[in-house]
């Protein structure tokens, strides 16, 4: 079993207070507070680092899919677009959207729009997701 750790450390209270993420062992260390979060101020949320795992996860399953299915792609460009709103519950992660772009030299856009949908429903993260939506726009490239 693989594991993976990335750790957050939280001070204050939740409007006051100040955090700090630091993502594996990449390095990469993040400044997070109420107001990166709740208010759209300069600065990196959990939310983002979901969409993060989600469009890399997503980039590589498309991209398998398609060795699979006998194409090599050039490049497989994917952004996730991690909601979340306030429900009865309190602040709840509703949806995950993912907008991808490739270029995949020789396929034909039906295979290409039944590849993208199986990576969608297969990466760990959409698995993961299960529980909030999950929706895929696929545009292939074209080619010129």
């Amino acid at each position: 079993m693989l594991v993976r750790k990335s750790k957050a450390v939280w001070q204050g209270n939740l409007t006051e207070g100040k955090g700090r993420m630091a993502v594996g062992s990449s390095g990469l260390e993040f400044a997070f507070s109420f107001g990166t979060r709740f208010a759209n101020e300069p600065g990196s949320n959990p939310e983002e680092l979901i969409a993060a795992a989600h469009a890399g996860c997503f980039s590589m399953a498309f991209s398998h899919a398609l060795a699979q299915a006998g194409y090599t792609p050039l490049s497989v460009a994917t952004e996730a677009r991690v909601s979340m709103d306030k429900t009865a519950e309190g602040f709840t992660i509703v949806r995950s959207d993912l907008v991808t772009e490739a270029d995949v030299p020789g396929i034909d856009a039906a295979l290409f729009a039944q590849l993208a949908e199986e990576a969608k429903k297969g990466c760990p993260v959409s698995r993961a997701l299960r529980a909030i939506e999950v929706t895929l726009q696929a545009t292939l490239k074209p080619r010129g």
